[in-house]
């Protein structure tokens, strides 16, 4: 029996989601944080959202865990939200949304990086060699420049934490690829947010939060950014994500990385008045077009594989 093609409607629904959705938190997580601190935020927004997911899978019927995939969910849980969440939520406030989404966009060039030493089968052609350099060369310009780009203090050392938060994201992703994890992307995704959450949420505890926040002085805008978050950022975006994956190429799916920091960087100067710079402006092409050509070397590489197996 074959396989119902996706519809049109529900394809362009889920890349607008991804697209959209995912390239506007950035602006959400700034005011979140306005009134709720930054990790107790982030804690809040992953565990509420794992829930959710987790829930939703069991109620399809997907899988199960077993005893053997708990190591995996807690190293990607923490690695993903208590390191590169957390250090985002921490640095958004100091520097300007836009600046954080296309530090976040280097992602891409970092999992190439991690895969090509700790994965036999991952192989960089000159053309991704000159796409990691260039990516690379462009975040030192932009972290250069950060002190130009907002008036907060302690900009580089918000930035060098993003890029930090990138890269423990990037390990993570690359090491789910050889993880044992449950069956269900649904399930597993639920699983990481609800630990990743947790620890967020200790984290806040350690760091102090706890005694920083007070409900009644939430204002209506952090509710309703933290709503936001976990309804379309975690719930919607997210299982967007994971259908999309599942009913169309990898590559197309990725082109959320070019356009995430565009809509980030235009929404921040739309409705946040966040000053745009010709720094930034030179940054985010430079981060995108590195990116196109290390994720088009890879679909290349793709490619030219399938052609010798057939």
């Amino acid at each position: 029996m074959n396989r119902q093609a996706p519809s049109r409607a529900k394809t362009i629904f889920a890349f607008i989601a991804i697209y959209v959705i995912w390239g506007s938190t950035y602006l959400a997580i700034r005011y979140a944080i306005e009134s709720v601190p930054p990790l107790l935020m982030m804690g809040a927004r992953s565990f509420i959202a794992g829930l959710i997911l987790f829930f939703w899978s069991r109620l399809r019927g997907n899988g199960r865990i077993e005893k053997e995939h708990w190591r995996a969910l807690v190293i990607i849980g923490a690695s993903f939200f208590l390191v590169a969440h957390g250090l985002l939520a921490w640095a958004e406030v100091r520097v300007l949304s836009g600046l954080a989404a296309v530090l976040v966009a280097s992602e891409p060039l970092w999992i190439v990086t991690i895969e090509s030493f700790f994965l036999k089968d991952a192989r960089v052609t000159k053309k991704g060699i000159f796409g990691l350099i260039l990516g690379f060369g462009a975040i030192v310009f932009l972290i250069a420049s950060t002190e130009g780009i907002s008036s907060s203090k302690g900009d580089t050392i918000a930035s060098l934490a993003i890029v930090f938060g990138a890269i423990s994201w990037s390990g993570g992703a690359v090491y789910s690829r050889v993880a044992k994890l449950p069956e269900s992307p649904l399930l597993s995704a639920g699983m990481e947010l609800m630990i990743g959450g947790f620890l967020l949420l200790i984290a806040g505890v350690i760091f102090g939060e706890a005694h920083q926040f007070s409900i009644a002085e939430v204002s209506t805008r952090s509710f309703l950014a933290l709503g936001y978050l976990i309804a379309l950022g975690s719930v919607t975006a997210f299982s967007s994500y994971v259908w999309l994956l599942g009913n169309t190429s990898a590559t197309r799916v990725s082109t959320h990385t070019y356009v995430n920091p565009l809509i980030a960087v235009l929404l921040g100067w739309l409705i946040a008045d966040e000053h745009l710079t010709v720094e930034l402006l030179i940054a985010t092409v430079f981060i995108i077009i590195s990116v196109f050509l290390v994720l088009y070397d890879q679909t290349e590489e793709l490619s030219d594989e399938r052609m010798q197996e057939s």
